[in-house]
């Protein structure tokens, strides 16, 4: 496979004795690769790999400073589904097109439509490689349910999510009802309470940019989302993000836990989870739509001055490949294999078997997730759980901190939203149409 691959510019191929630089979030799936990527890749091409892993607000901080100012610190980044056409259109990333066209056992045409469309630029290349995709789900212990004579619908509501949370709240020694993000950041505590916010009728924006923050729907789900993860939440919310919430459904200390797909391989993966075999998957809880999951891909992206352009290009392809899928399958557990991102997976047997729990309402909730139309009105966007424009992570960031505040018992939502209209409206004004 790596043989084919095309040449788009920078650097040379893969000598021995080269070496290309990585950085990364901190997720399960990247922690796999760092232990297969020596013995394989390293193995069959001589390219060293360097890998950097950061947590998820230290990654996005580091990569947009590097990225942003040509720095050229690393070969190859790990951006999701929001920065790949903001980024793009800033010249900012190389394209990759040339390379999964000219490659051809990657199989450009296997890849999920939602996440060829999501990691495009405006002149329809490839700007990112997915390694794995997601929407969002809400995962319950089905053993605590039954014990409790609970019945989980495939399709529940918040107000029945919050009614499950109080039932199963202390249903065994140390365990919470629920996890939700708390940990400041847009990408994440704004991840699902953005999802909250639609589904209630709430937007960041109306389309002619009129911000909406301080809207009696997006007040209402925050408010909802606040006093759910108070009363019935993990120890700690307020600086609990995706980790710690895989950790703590993992560790048996929730019953339920709201978040991405992509955590399923972990639950399931009894090396690191004492609850494998004993977790429900169903669709993102809904109040006023019929759908409210997220789309996302964290993808491996190039920067535009990347002085190793083919060598991080042969890396992004092995480790978005099929092979790499297999590798993964095999050594690690099929459980655990990077997903979301090619129609081929869900068609490997092994795979279908190790993930029957949650293969196949992972891809269909990616395939029903709607980035154009996520809630009850018209957007200026695209975006489900962000909105696409550069002033957005640092807005969403800002008024993060003060609802996670609000999670910790310092403050009120109220005033936190009232701020966060003011700064949301100065970024949407800069896209208003003139008069």
């Amino acid at each position: 496979m790596l043989a084919g691959c095309a040449g788009a510019g920078g650097g040379g191929g893969g000598g021995g004795g080269e070496a290309i630089s990585v950085l990364m979030v901190g997720n399960p799936q990247m922690e796999d690769i760092q232990k297969l990527t020596a013995d394989n890749f390293t193995k069959q091409t001589g390219i060293k790999v360097n890998f950097t892993i950061l947590p998820e607000n230290e990654l996005r901080d580091k990569v947009t400073q590097d990225i942003a100012t040509g720095a050229g610190q690393y070969d190859v980044v790990t951006i999701g589904a929001y920065e790949v056409p903001i980024w793009a259109k800033n010249g900012w990333l190389h394209e990759v097109t040339s390379y999964t066209e000219g490659d051809a056992n990657f199989d450009n045409a296997d890849l999920l439509p939602a996440m060829v469309e999501s990691l495009s630029g405006e002149d329809g290349k490839l700007y990112a490689v997915p390694f794995y995709g997601e929407s969002s789900f809400l995962m319950y212990r089905k053993d605590v349910f039954e014990a409790k004579g609970l019945t989980m619908p495939e399709r529940p509501t918040w107000d029945q999510v919050a009614q499950f949370a109080a039932q199963v709240d202390g249903a065994q020694p140390g365990m919470r009802g629920i996890c939700l993000r708390g940990l400041p950041g847009w990408g994440e505590l704004f991840a699902p309470l953005t999802t909250v916010v639609n589904t209630f009728g709430g937007t960041w924006y109306t389309k002619d940019w009129q911000a909406q923050v301080n809207a009696p729907e997006f007040q209402a789900a925050t408010k909802f989302y606040v006093d759910l993860v108070r009363a019935h939440g993990e120890p700690g919310a307020a600086q609990a993000g995706f980790t710690e919430c895989l950790n703590a459904m993992s560790q048996n200390q929730v019953a339920m836990w709201y978040d991405a797909t992509s955590a399923a391989g972990s639950l399931e993966d009894p090396s690191v989870s004492n609850v494998a075999g004993k977790i429900g998957y169903v669709y993102a809880p809904v109040k006023e739509t019929k759908t409210s999951g997220w789309l996302w891909a964290w993808a491996w992206a190039m920067p535009q001055d990347s002085k190793n352009a083919d060598n991080a290009a042969k890396f992004m392809l092995w480790a978005s490949s099929k092979d790499y899928e297999t590798l993964v399958g095999q050594q690690l557990g099929w459980a655990r294999v990077p997903a979301g991102k090619r129609t081929s997976t869900y068609q490997i047997p092994e795979y279908k078997q190790a993930a029957a729990a949650f293969g196949d309402i992972t891809l269909k909730a990616i395939q029903e997730a709607d980035p154009t139309n996520p809630g009850v009105q018209p957007r200026p966007t695209v975006g489900i759980q962000f909105v696409a424009i550069p002033e957005f992570a640092d807005v969403a960031t800002k008024v993060s901190q003060d609802v996670s505040a609000a999670i910790a018992g310092d403050g009120d939502v109220g005033p936190a939203l009232q701020s966060g209209q003011q700064l949301a409206q100065t970024a949407g004004d800069k896209y208003k149409s003139p008069k």
